[in-house]
C-alpha cells in the first residue's frame, strides 16, 4: 500500500513538473513601457523658426540626443518608445545649422496647413519642413 502511494505521489510529482512550462505560458508577466531619447511634440516644432541661434533652438527642444562630432551643423532628435505589449515606434528629427543659425528641419515631420511642422508619424521616412525665418523685432 505505501509502494503504491509513493508512487503515485512521484507520478504526480513528474507531471505536475512536465506542466510547469504550460502554467507559465498562462500566466503573463507585466511589461513596462520603455520611453528613451528627446520627445519633440506640434508645439515645439512650431515655435522653430529659420535663423534661430542654437540656443534658442536648445531652449525649445532641449538637448539634442545625438551631434554628430564630424558635421558640426546637424543635431538629432530621436525618441523611441516600446510599448509593454505592441510594436516599437521610433522618429527621428534632424536639425541642420548654417553657422550658427538654424537652416531645415528634416525627418519623421510632416508639413501641416500655415507652414507649420506636425510631429505625426509619415510614412515616407525623411521629409523636409519649411521653417518660416525668424520676425526682426
Amino acid at each position: 500500500m505505501r509502494f503504491h502511494f509513493a508512487a503515485a505521489l512521484v507520478a504526480l510529482g513528474l507531471t505536475a513538473g512536465c506542466s510547469f512550462d504550460s502554467v507559465v505560458g498562462v500566466v503573463d508577466p507585466y511589461r513596462i513601457d520603455v520611453r528613451q531619447g528627446n520627445y519633440v511634440d506640434q508645439e515645439m516644432l512650431s515655435q522653430l523658426r529659420r535663423g534661430m541661434t542654437r540656443d534658442q533652438v536648445r531652449y525649445v527642444l532641449g538637448s539634442p540626443l545625438v551631434v554628430d562630432l564630424f558635421r558640426k551643423d546637424r543635431w538629432d532628435y530621436v525618441y523611441r518608445f516600446r510599448p509593454g505589449r505592441g510594436e516599437v515606434q521610433q522618429r527621428t528629427i534632424s536639425l541642420y545649422f548654417e553657422g550658427d543659425t538654424l537652416d531645415r528641419v528634416e525627418g519623421d515631420v510632416e508639413v501641416a496647413q500655415g507652414g507649420a511642422a506636425s510631429a505625426a508619424p509619415a510614412p515616407e521616412r525623411s521629409r523636409v519642413v519649411e521653417i518660416p525665418p525668424v520676425d526682426a523685432r
